[in-house]
């Protein structure tokens, strides 16, 4: 699963070129346009009043941008940032450590907060709300407790399970944003402006190629670009025109909708072995040979966003509209009666 070319988790090899295609503004930030409308109101009325932002969550699916708009927030708010992520935090000796240092408006963006231990997270209550840290001096009978002060300073958490946080933490944060799948428009515009910041000529029609096929996830988007270059580079004279995208990514087997063979194979598994469904998650991963988890967490969202696949309370079942992209002829019971669209329990 970690080397699937289109999954939205990031790679060692993300690192690079996402540094360098980062938009550094909201202005060069392409897509989610409420969020930016809301975010930019949330930023003028912090600076005209000479204030810290409010601690801001966001939270959505891997490889939307969450990391970006940390550092957008702290650039428009020209302040430092200081990243870490929940599992690195394993002691409040640490947090604590970290929160010292920051100087007023600064900036801690803690990635897959949901991550926190539980003794992490509920040291972090007092610092969030009244921006001081308790320490217990001595022990048994002779223990005092002492508030250390700290400076005015802004969390920003990032996670990609909502559901996960706790509700005192949740509570603590001043606004949420939810970052939703980018739509097809919204990519052409990201893959062209990654190929300008990355010297590679592009057509508009490569670029709405790629754009098609990154799941709504310009951080896919960028990957592919990335290996369309490499074959442009290799096979063509350099510059991606459409055939030369389509080309290459037939090769990397990543269909017009972007689905990859791993997508096709639980589709098809499904329709092979169980007649299309309904058939238990577990039956599906014993039989595709994944686990579970892997696959409700990383292969089903992307399935059931396309319309391909349907969760139901006797199992998933595989769509008519999922049959006709595979090329296959959906049975007379392949469409989902009203008993299997009641709600899972």
């Amino acid at each position: 699963m970690a080397d699937r070319l289109i999954t939205a988790s990031a790679r060692s090899e993300d690192e690079a070129i996402e540094t360098t295609l980062r938009p550094r503004n909201l202005d060069e930030f392409i897509g989610q346009r409420k969020l930016k409308e809301n975010l930019s109101i949330f930023l003028d009325a912090a600076m005209a009043r000479s204030e810290p932002v409010e601690h801001v969550l966001l939270y959505g699916p891997p490889g939307l941008g969450k990391t970006t708009l940390a550092n957008i927030i702290a650039a428009e708010m020209r302040v430092n940032i200081r990243t870490t992520s929940g599992p690195a935090i394993e002691h409040p000796g640490e947090l604590a450590a970290i929160l010292t240092r920051l100087n007023r408006g600064d900036i801690l963006f803690i990635d897959e907060i949901h991550r926190l231990s539980r003794i992490v997270e509920e040291s972090l209550y007092p610092a969030m709300e009244d921006f001081a840290w308790d320490i217990i001096v001595g022990k048994g009978a002779a223990s005092q407790s002492l508030r250390l002060s700290l400076q005015r300073f802004t969390i920003i958490g990032a996670t990609t399970r909502m559901a996960m946080l706790s509700s005192p933490l949740r509570d603590r944060f001043g606004v949420t944003y939810r970052i939703e799948y980018y739509d097809e428009d919204a990519l052409v515009q990201i893959v062209t402006r990654s190929a300008n910041l990355l010297g590679v000529e592009i057509d508009d029609q490569a670029s709405r190629e790629i754009g098609r096929r990154a799941r709504g996830t310009p951080r896919v988007a960028n990957r592919l670009l990335k290996r369309v270059r490499d074959f442009a580079q290799v096979r063509a004279d350099g510059v991606i025109r459409q055939s030369v995208a389509v080309e290459a990514l037939g090769r990397l087997e990543v269909d017009e909708l972007g689905l990859d063979e791993v997508d096709r194979n639980v589709l098809i598994t499904v329709i092979d072995k169980f007649g299309g469904g309904p058939v238990g998650i577990d039956t599906i991963a014993a039989a595709t040979s994944e686990d579970a988890d892997t696959i409700m967490d990383v292969y089903e969202p992307f399935l059931i966003q396309m319309g391909f696949l349907a969760r139901t309370p006797r199992g998933r079942v595989v769509t008519p509209r999922a049959y006709l992209h595979l090329g296959r002829k959906a049975p007379a019971r392949a469409g989902i009666s009203d008993e299997w669209q009641a709600p899972l329990l």
